[in-house]
């Protein structure tokens, strides 16, 4: 018997799509600008930037390069965590928009001691939806608002295990024990009227939340 020919196979020109790794706790993908978009294309986020929940939203300190981007939330409200005053640039953005700005000062540094009561304060801010679109802030979105968040989430009902890891997330290399333990002992029992509310928001439920990993 002489030898079977090999069958044919047309060569097909393969399509490779622009497919990269999702990060594990972004809800946003950010792509970079490349020469040639429009100028209605160039919007920049702050650092750190994502949607935490139905409107809410968390970012780093934004400066005038993330405005335009910051227009498209159509936010009600900024809360900034940091101790500086605000820039002049910024406060007319706010008027511009008629966004109002909600300070609390929390000292960001490695050796200072997390004030409960700010958190707590924070947390009634962030509860309130009256205040929604909201954007949570400190300087580069890791340690003060990732306390925020990380309480946040405790109030949500998430597993600590999630809600630690959501945190690192953001600190990245720069996580601290110290946030990571205020977050795991924070007494979500004394405000207790704040959860009760946030259960009457749309806030995602523990199952419903994008959680880490999936």
């Amino acid at each position: 018997m002489g030898e079977r020919p090999e069958a044919e196979t047309a060569e097909r020109p393969t399509t490779i799509l622009a497919i990269k790794p999702k990060p594990i706790c972004d809800w946003v993908v950010l792509e970079p600008i490349s020469k040639g978009e429009t100028e209605v294309e160039r919007l920049m986020p702050p650092l750190n930037f994502a949607m935490v929940d139905h409107g809410i939203y968390r970012s780093g300190f934004p400066n005038t390069a993330n405005f335009r981007f910051l227009e498209t939330l159509e936010l009600h409200s900024i809360l900034c965590l940091c101790l500086d005053p605000y820039p002049v640039a910024n406060m007319e953005f706010l008027r511009e928009n008629g966004i109002t700005l909600f300070k609390i000062e929390i000292d960001g540094s490695k050796e200072a001691t997390i004030p409960k009561n700010r958190i707590r304060e924070a947390l009634k801010i962030v509860l309130d939806v009256s205040n929604h679109p909201l954007l949570i802030h400190c300087k580069r979105g890791k340690h003060r608002t990732g306390c925020v968040v990380g309480c946040l989430r405790k109030l949500q009902r998430w597993c600590i295990a999630s809600t630690i890891d959501e945190y690192k997330c953001y600190a990245a290399a720069k996580a601290r024990v110290s946030d990571q333990n205020f977050i795991r002992e924070f007494d979500v029992t004394s405000i207790t009227d704040f959860q009760l509310q946030a259960n009457n928001t749309s806030f995602s439920t523990p199952d419903e939340s994008l959680l880490l990993g999936n």
